[in-house]
């Protein structure tokens, strides 16, 4: 019980220093998270909006907040994954002088960004929700797309911070990566329009099954689609229990190479 306290005390204090040298001295701090998604939706609008309104109930407002929720979740898990990517490495010298669980630095790149888009992005969508919605349950089931964005957030970036230690090559590589991951996700076009013989291949994407969830439970007015949530969390608990495994079983070769 000791040793957990003391994990969570160090989490936090590498929480609070992560967003104190992310954004000394910026005038709107963590707000700035806002702007990206919000730029980006509007660029989709402006390029996209008119043809793939037909998909939101002929409505470009509708196009909007698609394109919005799913921008937030993208720019969560790259974000996310992109700081932890460099985390066990970036601490190397750290560790070589003082015995710390090594877990806790990739970790505490993910709860940075939890805590940004608890304050950011995940009020704005509290009030998307409720307003289409008119359901507290709605704004309360907000919670479940959200867990299954950290837990994949989490599995892979336990993955890539351990694989990094290995190959230095991987930074340039994972951009791909992201870049695939962007294209394959229904965030600036409708999941209607993928042909079928596409379908299962975009479907291997972990970010699928979230951004729906989250788009039907903030936009469609209805009640939470069960199915979609236990899809979302199913394959978050997939990637959270395959990365964690992966660092634990790599983890005795990293002081050899930091």
């Amino acid at each position: 019980m000791l040793a957990v306290h003391r994990y969570v005390e160090l989490l936090h204090v590498l929480v609070f220093r992560n967003l104190k040298v992310r954004y000394r001295g910026s005038f709107l701090g963590m707000y700035w998270s806002l702007l990206n998604p919000l730029i980006m939706t509007g660029l989709y609008t402006a390029i996209f909006g008119a043809t793939f309104s037909s998909y939101y109930g002929h409505s470009i407002s509708n196009y909007v907040l698609a394109a919005f929720t799913g921008l937030v979740v993208l720019n969560f898990f790259v974000a996310s994954t992109s700081q932890a990517l460099v985390s066990v490495v970036g601490s190397g010298a750290l560790l070589n002088k003082i015995r710390l669980p090594v877990s806790i630095f990739p970790l505490s790149m993910v709860a940075a960004n939890v805590f940004q888009f608890s304050v950011g992005a995940l009020p704005l969508l509290a009030i998307i929700t409720f307003i289409n919605s008119k359901s507290l349950l709605n704004v309360l089931a907000l919670i479940f797309p959200f867990l299954a964005l950290i837990l994949v957030s989490t599995g892979i970036s336990f993955l890539v911070s351990a694989l990094y230690v290995f190959f230095r090559d991987l930074p340039y590589f994972y951009e791909l990566i992201t870049f695939v991951i962007w294209l394959s996700s229904p965030i600036f076009y409708p999941a209607a329009i993928v042909p079928d013989k596409v379908k299962p291949f975009l479907n291997l994407n972990p970010l699928s099954p979230i951004v729906e969830s989250l788009r039907q439970i903030s936009l469609s007015g209805s009640l939470p689609d069960l199915g979609l949530i236990w899809g979302a969390l199913l394959s978050g608990m997939i990637i959270l229990i395959v990365g964690w495994f992966c660092f634990h079983s790599w983890r005795h070769q990293f002081m050899d190479l930091l």
